[in-house]
């Protein structure tokens, strides 16, 4: 085969025993890779209802066809599991050369099932015992270098924190507790590495539009992660009113320039660098005491405004303490503010307040330990709010379970319909709505069933860049993804795939993914937002008073069912069954 392997390695830890199993060609093309190919194969592997710690549940590492190709950007995996912070579908996308050494095994992906009966590293298909359970992954990385690319987890994952990352040259697979699941089956890492190189259906041709995307990706589309990075959304998101402060409470956004990407330039060392296989060069990093930490706007959002942390030198170490934990930064920083608020209302003792950066610091460590109250907040805030009881509930800010991102779904209503009906939970990379809200084709401060049916539009385009895998801030390099996309598969490939046909590859995807979480347990009910952002208006700055409440916010769910042809409830219907290839 060319670009695929048609075939992955699946390995039982409570055997140590791996076997080989193969993969149609009808897959393969039906759902590409990444988390296309690692739904279909949580789907196929997962017994019905199974629970996230189980040993029966599955953990799949998915790569693409384009992996090993000379495309830019596509040095990336997905890792797919059923998530132990919302009981749903959960997939998470990293870079690093973990990808093309994986898929030099051969393979189109990795499924691990079972337990190991004691702390193990999996490395060359063999378990041995984890010498380092308890330290961070980067310290697993470096024990374990010169042996393969490392995937490995931190002390959180470790101790089941519900929203523990996997983590691999200091990046992370994190949102949903994909950490966790790999800690529940006793495994500190896995190390890969092989020999077996992807073949081009046509070489020549690939290595062209190589040279062509890598021109592009040096261009004006992606300057803006070229030259400052994500960082910059801080300051664009407050100046439109869309930057969450204290826990959603809708509050003044100002005060927080120590964060802006002026500001960390100005008084911090500054480098660039980029991940795995990438001309981009989106990564940004500053100095905090003797070291150097890559800096995003997720992590600042949620560790800084969200939490009412204004010190940027508090935000950095804040960031640096959740990667040497493994802790997902979003949902660390949404269950911190959901705390601080239970402080300040009176329902918790010994809770620091909004704009405590010791006392944030502090919870870090209390939650990556399972010390004191962080056993409770290791859980997430959704069951946290459930435990504390009273008020919790009306300001616990998530969507099935997962904290919500740095976007404002009071000021961003395209969008707040995307962190509704997405199937990870509240999520930002699978939706893809703010571009929209960044528009002139919608009302931003008033969604409607016309900004719905529009949502579907970047939703498919994001599964399907995912599903390729390539980096979304190649988005805006393509004047047209799918047919840009299908030149590339063909090249790889040898497929006589169409724009047409990718666009199928996406729409299944989603359906895909909605057919799992049905099967799980999934209710419409689930596809709505935090109480306090359907009750309470915006108070203060750019958009004071917008709001969004339960009616408009259904209407729109309504209608973006419809449109996607399912039931107006978001069942998709019996007959689209036989097209997600399950029996395959």
């Amino acid at each position: 085969m060319f670009g695929f392997h048609g075939r992955y390695w699946r390995f039982d830890l409570s055997t140590g025993k791996g076997e080989m199993r193969t993969l149609p060609t009808s897959v393969l093309r039906a759902y590409l890779g990444g988390v296309g190919l690692g739904s279909w194969l949580l789907h196929r592997e997962a017994p019905p209802g199974v629970d996230a710690f189980a040993p029966e549940a599955p953990l799949v590492f998915a790569f693409s066809p384009l992996v090993g190709t000379p495309l830019t950007t596509s040095a990336k995996f997905a890792v797919v599991a059923k998530s132990p912070l919302t009981g749903l579908l959960t997939d998470a996308l990293s870079s690093s050369q973990f990808a093309i050494a994986g898929k030099r095994l051969g393979v189109d992906a990795i499924v691990l099932v079972g337990r190991c009966a004691a702390p193990s590293v999996l490395v060359d298909g063999a378990l041995e015992p984890a010498r380092d359970w308890g330290r961070s992954a980067a310290e697993t990385e470096a024990g374990l270098a010169g042996r393969g690319a490392v995937a490995a987890i931190g002390p959180a994952g470790e101790r089941l924190v519900r929203f523990a990352t996997v983590s691999h040259a200091g990046r992370h697979a994190g949102r949903g507790g994909l950490g966790a699941v790999m800690g529940a089956k006793q495994l500190k890492a896995i190390v890969v590495r092989g020999d077996t190189p992807t073949r081009l259906a046509e070489p020549e041709r690939v290595r062209e539009l190589a040279r062509d995307l890598v021109s592009r990706s040096r261009g004006a589309a992606t300057a803006k992660y070229r030259e400052v990075g994500t960082v910059a959304n801080l300051e664009t998101f407050a100046r439109v009113g869309a930057l969450p402060v204290n826990n959603f409470s809708g509050g003044s956004a100002e005060g927080f320039g120590s964060l802006a990407v002026g500001t960390l330039r100005s008084e911090r060392r500054h480098e660039r660098a980029s991940c795995a296989a990438c001309t981009i060069g989106c990564e940004h990093r500053y100095g905090h005491g003797d070291e150097m930490g890559r800096v995003e706007y997720e992590s600042l959002f949620a560790l800084g405004p969200l939490c009412g942390v204004r010190d940027a030198a508090v935000v950095l170490e804040a960031s640096r303490r959740c990667d040497e934990w493994g802790l997902d930064t979003v949902s660390m920083g949404g269950t911190a503010a959901f705390a601080m608020e239970c402080g300040e209302r009176g329902l918790l003792a010994g809770l620091p307040g909004f704009g405590d950066g010791e006392g944030l610091l502090d919870l870090i460590a209390a939650v990556g330990s399972r010390r004191g109250v962080g056993d409770l907040l290791a859980e997430g805030s959704r069951r946290a709010a459930a435990a504390v009881g009273g008020s919790a509930p009306s300001f616990a800010n998530h969507v099935k379970g997962l904290e919500l991102p740095g976007y404002e779904p009071r000021a961003l209503q395209t969008m707040a319909l995307g962190l509704a009906v997405g199937t990870r939970g509240a999520d930002h990379n699978r939706s893809g709505a703010y571009e929209l809200d960044f528009s002139d084709r919608v009302d931003r401060l008033r969604g409607d069933e016309r900004a719905a049916r529009l949502a579907i539009e970047p939703e498919d385009r994001a599964a399907l860049i995912d599903s390729l895998i390539l980096c979304k801030f190649l988005r805006g390099v393509f004047t047209d993804l799918e047919t840009e996309a299908s030149e590339l598969l063909q090249a790889v490939t040898g497929f006589d795939v169409t724009a047409e046909e990718l666009r199928g590859v996406a729409r299944r995807v989603v359906h895909l993914r909605k057919s799992f979480n049905i099967r799980e347990g999934w209710t419409p009910a689930d596809d709505t937002l935090p109480e306090r952002i359907l009750s309470e208006p915006i108070s203060q700055g750019p958009v004071a008073g917008a709001r969004i409440d339960a009616t408009r916010l259904a209407a729109m769910v309504q209608a973006y069912n419809r449109a996607r042809g399912w039931t107006d409830d978001g069942v998709p219907p019996p007959e689209t069954e036989g097209d997600l290839l399950l029996d395959a």
